[in-house]
């Protein structure tokens, strides 16, 4: 009897230490998001780019230490709107992500990962975006430290041969001419490593589309159009509005806008295969 009482005094104190670590947690964030918020609409808001850059460096820093905070991973942060936190589907890591608009004509992207750890310590690995750098974004796999920058708005996963495969959908604004939607596949090695990419996509040749091969899929447009790309769970595919060209022009990609039908991806055997609507 006295056992039990034992074990049953060890197992509330525990419980009580953890519920008490875990609200002081919460408000150190909610606190920490305060201080967040601003620097966040400061990247958004200021003209020029020497005050963004400034406030973006107030930012990344400030939500490191953030993140710091013990059991962070499960905070959401829900007034950062012009910041994307997106959890996977099985909860092992999120992607954080923001963009800093350089000029009308070129954008940033900054992110991280941090996974999901069981005694909520703070794994981090940083996203560093070396599209300005790179001439063809959809040529090879890429790992955290040349990642191609997007804001992420989904992730899908999908498993195979005992495997995980994370799929990102992602936003990119590309410059002033044209918009970028993007479809990557995620996965990570045997040192938990993220690798970005891979031979993960088959469809007919279309010069509305990327030149195969490719290591991730490239949906560019038309800046004014509003062309839609997604994950419809109800028929477990990525929907995507087929593109045509306003001017007759098809390889030019800011005369591409959506046609008013649909095409997409099914994951079939380890693959995106193209299904006609």
């Amino acid at each position: 009897m006295k056992k039990l009482i034992i074990l049953f005094f060890l197992y509330s104190t525990g419980y009580s230490c953890l519920f008490s670590q875990t609200a002081l947690s919460k408000k150190q964030l909610s606190a920490a998001e305060e201080r967040l918020k601003v620097y966040a609409l400061q990247i958004m808001n200021e003209e020029d780019i020497i005050p963004k850059l400034r406030a973006d460096s107030f930012f990344t820093r400030g939500l490191v230490q953030a993140l710091k905070t013990p059991y962070s991973f499960h905070y959401r942060f829900d007034s950062l709107t012009t910041v994307s936190k997106v959890y996977a589907p099985d909860s092992s890591f999120r992607i954080i992500t923001w963009q800093i608009m350089k000029d009308f004509t070129s954008y940033r992207y900054k992110g991280a990962i941090q996974f999901n750890t069981k005694d909520g310590s703070l794994k981090l690995v940083p996203l560093y975006d070396m599209s300005e750098f790179t001439d063809n974004p959809t040529d090879s796999v890429r790992t955290n430290e040349n990642w191609i920058g997007a804001l992420y708005y989904n992730i899908i996963l999908k498993e195979y041969n005992g495997k995980k495969y994370y799929t990102l959908l992602g936003y990119d604004e590309n410059d002033a001419r044209t918009t970028r939607k993007w479809i990557e596949v995620l996965t990570f090695n045997a040192d938990n490593k993220p690798i970005f990419g891979g031979k993960f996509f088959t469809y007919p040749a279309d010069i509305t589309k990327p030149k195969q091969p490719i290591y991730r899929y490239c949906y560019e447009y038309k800046k004014e159009a509003n062309a839609k790309l997604n994950f419809d769970p109800t028929i477990d595919q990525i929907i995507f509005a087929k593109l045509v060209s306003e001017t007759g022009e098809p390889s030019q990609k800011q005369t591409l806008v959506p046609y008013g039908t649909y095409e997409g991806f099914k994951w079939i055997a380890g693959k995106w295969v193209f299904i006609k609507e």
